[in-house]
């Protein structure tokens, strides 16, 4: 019994959260061949409202959007603050929010800001299988399923 706890403890993991979204947007990174044919393609299709609620645009700047998250979890948003700061010389919003909690609310804070990364996460990945599909549509290539 405690190995079952273990390994659905373990996929709801922030780790395999952040694996499966990785993996989605490396997926659509290797499938969306030609980015520009994404342009001016509409992502509103009525099952996917949820989905593209994160942005409103074409599929390109969900696929520029995605990538950009992904970056960013891979090589820390301090890295990414970092590298916007030198590219555009503006001081971002997280060096201008630093508030130290207090230590008690330090776990309320934790676990607030992990189950919003799970969801986040989560929506994300959903977004990059949608974008896959979709890209694989308009250029036919059959079979809808991730």
């Amino acid at each position: 019994m405690m190995q079952i706890c273990d390994s659905y403890n373990q996929k709801n993991s922030l780790f395999n959260a952040m694996n499966r979204f990785i993996g989605a947007v490396s997926n659509m990174d290797q499938t969306v061949m030609v980015p520009s044919l994404l342009r001016d393609v509409p992502l509103d299709q009525e099952d996917e409202k949820e989905v593209n609620s994160f942005q409103d645009g074409d599929m390109y700047g969900s696929y520029v959007f995605l990538k950009s998250i992904r970056n960013d979890i891979e090589w820390g948003v301090l890295q990414a603050d970092e590298r916007r700061k030198e590219k555009h010389g503006v001081t971002t919003g997280l060096e201008m929010s630093r508030i130290e909690p207090s230590d008690e609310d330090l776990e309320k804070l934790f676990h607030f800001h992990l189950n919003g990364l799970h969801t986040v996460l989560a929506k994300l990945t959903r977004k990059a299988n949608t974008l896959t599909n979709r890209y694989k549509q308009e250029i036919g290539i059959g079979g809808c399923g991730n």
